[in-house]
């Protein structure tokens, strides 16, 4: 039952590869780019670290201009591996983050977002997949990864879900902020 709560002490946001040139081609990118701003935005009022990837930006570019410019500070992780889990850089920072829960956005569902979620449950963390964040060039191929990643112990989750989880109680400033956001 654990792997199901997420609590604000103990949870990671991860966003894999919302690139500009991989964006452009995938069908839910503006909902997906909104929705990891959402998100960002709360990490940031309850001091959520963030931690960014980019798959090879020379050929993909960087990531989205509108998380970047929302982002506490810059700092992709650059990796050539579809799982994050492959690159050291990433998977060193998460471990040193001392955090059991990271919530999972970005492109694509079923390779790079996929990848990354099996690594980290082998490693023993309990991962929210935010299925409204998640995005591959066909619906197929990220509802596959979706069903894939519940398979295999993934919590699939949404962002309203995340945003109301992690604030716990109406009527705090962060609640008034995140829910002019949403509507």
């Amino acid at each position: 039952m654990d792997k199901f709560f997420l609590d604000k002490e103990n949870t990671v946001l991860a966003i894999i590869d919302v690139q500009d040139k991989l964006a452009v081609i995938m069908h839910d990118r503006n909902e997906v780019v909104k929705n990891c701003l959402h998100l960002v935005e709360l990490a940031k009022m309850l001091e959520i670290p963030i931690v960014i990837t980019e798959q090879y930006p020379k050929g993909l570019g960087s990531t989205a201009s509108e998380i970047r410019d929302a982002l506490p500070s810059y700092q992709p992780i650059e990796k050539l591996t579809f799982s994050c889990c492959d690159e050291p850089v990433f998977l060193n920072k998460i471990k040193q983050l001392n955090k059991k829960s990271v919530i999972l956005t970005g492109m694509e569902t079923h390779v790079c977002v996929l990848q990354t979620c099996i690594g980290l449950l082998k490693d023993g963390f309990n991962i929210h997949i935010v299925k409204d964040a998640v995005c591959s060039r066909t619906k197929e191929n990220r509802q596959t990864g979706i069903e894939f990643m519940r398979d295999a112990g993934a919590v699939i989750t949404c962002t309203e879900t995340v945003l109301f989880q992690l604030l716990k109680i109406a009527g705090t400033e962060e609640f008034k902020a995140i829910a002019k956001r949403i509507k």
